[in-house]
């Protein structure tokens, strides 16, 4: 009688079926697609597609590395939607980038659903938002609100300029074109709040 070796047992995630649909939202909030995240997590894009999707169950190896693309810990990919209604955020393990003399940093985790997103902003003397490695344009219906924290700043909207000062806060738009300058002496610092998908009205 011909025998079979018994398969391999793989250990799974686990909540697995909850990782796809949380696994996505994180993405989508972030603005990464599939490539990006398969660049940053060594998870290849169809395998990611298939767990998004909930066409397989990642292991655990595989979870962890889709936790670290998403710059977070096995633990809190698995746990976001499990009770946890306070996500602190803590100084020094935000998400920072900088670009030229434009420095930022996401205030905000990236949450499943998550509409609304909260970031610091410093510019130098002569600096401006808006290089090519900066963030995309926001989706149609955002709006976002800055406040000028200090020093003082220009956004330029759709080609008109408005000025501001320490302490002035602007509400706008945000899926116009757009753009902030410092054309002071003094570094100016100013934080964004951006909603999306908001209709106008």
């Amino acid at each position: 009688m011909k025998t079979v070796a018994p398969e391999k047992a793989t250990a799974t995630a686990p909540g697995a079926p909850a990782i796809g649909e949380r696994g996505r939202a994180l993405r989508e909030a972030m603005g990464l697609s599939l490539r990006d995240l398969a660049g940053r997590s060594g998870v290849s894009a169809p395998m990611l597609s298939q767990v998004e999707r909930g066409e397989t169950s990642p292991t655990l190896a595989v979870a962890a590395k889709i936790a670290a693309g998403l710059e977070l810990t096995l633990s809190q990919l698995l746990r976001l939607d499990e009770g946890e209604h306070v996500a602190v955020s803590r100084a020094g393990k935000r998400r920072r980038y900088e670009r030229g003399g434009h420095r930022f940093e996401e205030l905000t985790p990236p949450l499943p659903g998550q509409r609304a997103d909260v970031s610091l902003h410093a510019l130098k003397p002569g600096a401006a938002t808006g290089g090519s490695g900066d963030p995309p344009m926001h989706e149609p219906g955002s709006r976002e609100t800055a406040v000028v924290l200090a020093g003082a700043l220009a956004l330029v909207v759709d080609g008109t300029r408005h000025e501001l000062r320490e302490g002035d806060s602007v509400t706008f738009d945000a899926d116009l074109p757009h753009h902030f300058e410092n054309e002071g002496e003094e570094p100016t610092r100013f934080l964004a709040v951006i909603a999306a998908g908001l209709r106008r009205g």
